[in-house]
């Protein structure tokens, strides 16, 4: 008998976490994967090419207009320069953010495929785990390729940058992980619509065009709250090189976001399918 097998055929009770996780997450996200390379893999390759035509668009057809941006700590660099990072930051959200809100409503409210994996011996955190690790795989893809033409065009300053890329997969974890919670809590496509709804505004004021500094003092406040901000600064201050203990701050931010989205996604697919 396999590890594997043991562990769906132990009892609740003598697995980690009781009931709640039978260690066998990556069923969840294989089985995502399958289901999305043969479906709609075009829409995933489709979300890939949005941040490039931004950064073609305005790095470098703006950026010829600009110039150059002082940053945060007083370092010039070139526009496309600046705003790559972040729209580095905006392709690994938008790619998390899609895996783990729209598909997973889909499954969790017409599919009831959730209800049919709590059946067998998968836990929640098995599913919370498997679904949130297939968004952090397509949020990751996205983060390699726009790399990939930040590299090519000349706009990663620091060989720091080479840590953007598992900064970038911090940053798809944790808004998957909120992003699935959230979507557990909605009913209906209206109320998905409040998800483009936060998503827009915070993709246009987390400093990703313009730097902070040139907003009034109080919204300044309510923009470092933003989940997004933090990350357009963890993985902006990776690719200028400007890191310091302050990015720190950046990450415990997401860290925190993950160990909360885990947390209520877990309840919450407990208390709707085994309760």
């Amino acid at each position: 008998m396999t590890e594997v097998d043991d562990v769906r055929s132990a009892p609740p009770a003598a697995r980690p976490f009781g009931g709640l996780y039978a260690g066998n997450a990556r069923s969840v996200m294989a089985r995502g994967w399958r289901a999305t390379r043969s479906t709609n893999w075009l829409v995933v390759v489709s979300g890939f090419f949005e941040p490039i035509f931004y950064l073609l668009s305005m790095g470098l057809g703006l950026g010829a207009l600009i110039g150059t941006v002082t940053t945060a700590s007083g370092q010039e660099v070139p526009y496309a320069a600046f705003i790559a990072p972040a729209l580095l930051a905006v392709a690994a959200m938008n790619g998390a953010i899609y895996d783990s809100t729209w598909n997973v409503f889909f499954k969790m409210q017409f599919a009831r495929l959730y209800e049919g994996m709590l059946s067998t011996s998968l836990g929640p955190l098995d599913v919370a785990l498997g679904e949130i690790s297939l968004a952090l795989l397509r949020g990751g893809l996205y983060a390699t390729g726009f790399m990939v033409v930040m590299q090519v065009l000349g706009l990663n300053l620091s060989w720091w940058a080479l840590l953007a890329l598992p900064a970038v997969l911090l940053i798809a974890f944790g808004f998957a992980s909120v992003g699935m919670a959230v979507t557990s809590y909605l009913k209906t496509f209206q109320q998905m619509d409040w998800v483009n709804f936060v998503m827009l505004p915070m993709f246009l004021f987390s400093a990703t065009f313009y730097p902070l500094s040139v907003y009034p003092q109080p919204i300044q406040y309510l923009i470092q709250a933003l989940p997004l901000w933090h990350g357009v600064e963890l993985v902006r201050g990776l690719t200028t090189g400007q890191v310091d203990a302050g990015l720190l701050w950046h990450v415990f931010y997401y860290l925190a976001m993950i160990l909360v989205g885990l947390v209520f996604t877990t309840r919450r697919l407990r208390a709707l399918f085994l309760d």
